[in-house]
């Protein structure tokens, strides 16, 4: 057994260059000997990290997973989860799930931070889409790219 006090934990920081999105996290499935990228050979088969998101911004950009599951548990603030249709208020108690093909975005829209518990299934491969922004990415090889339509033999011959 791997066992750790999340007190312990350092809090990541990640932002865009504009400042738009910004979080810190904890990741608490490292934390115990989680592998990223490494299951189903090592690691987890999900993972499980502490979130928190500053006033007024996005934790990450509006995005789909074709595979992956995301379940939080709002622990304390006030936000909106973005899904395709609308904007759904949240707040402290709240639970809810993002299943595979679901675009969402969690944004803090209160006056302190935002803190949350995801919980995400960690599907050996995923291809994710950012609507936004016309951007593909898959796990484990690939980061963002866009994609250029081809002709069906092009490369082939």
């Amino acid at each position: 057994m791997k066992k750790r006090n999340i007190n312990s934990i350092k809090w990541q920081e990640w932002k865009s260059p504009s400042g738009r999105f910004h979080g810190f996290g904890k990741d608490l499935s490292a934390a115990v000997g989680d592998v990223p990228g490494g299951w189903p050979r090592e690691g987890h088969p999900f993972n499980l990290e502490l979130g928190r998101v500053p006033p007024g911004k996005s934790v990450c950009p509006f995005h789909l997973h074709t595979t992956q599951y995301e379940l939080y548990l709002v622990v304390s603030g006030t936000g909106v989860t973005r899904t395709k249709r609308r904007r759904h208020k949240i707040k402290a108690g709240d639970v809810f799930m993002h299943p595979p093909g679901e675009a969402h975005q969690l944004i803090n829209t209160g006056r302190r931070d935002l803190v949350y518990y995801l919980v995400a299934d960690n599907p050996p491969v995923d291809v994710y889409y950012y609507p936004d922004s016309d951007k593909w990415g898959m796990r484990p090889h690939r980061g963002p790219f866009r994609r250029q339509p081809v002709d069906y033999f092009d490369g082939e011959e």
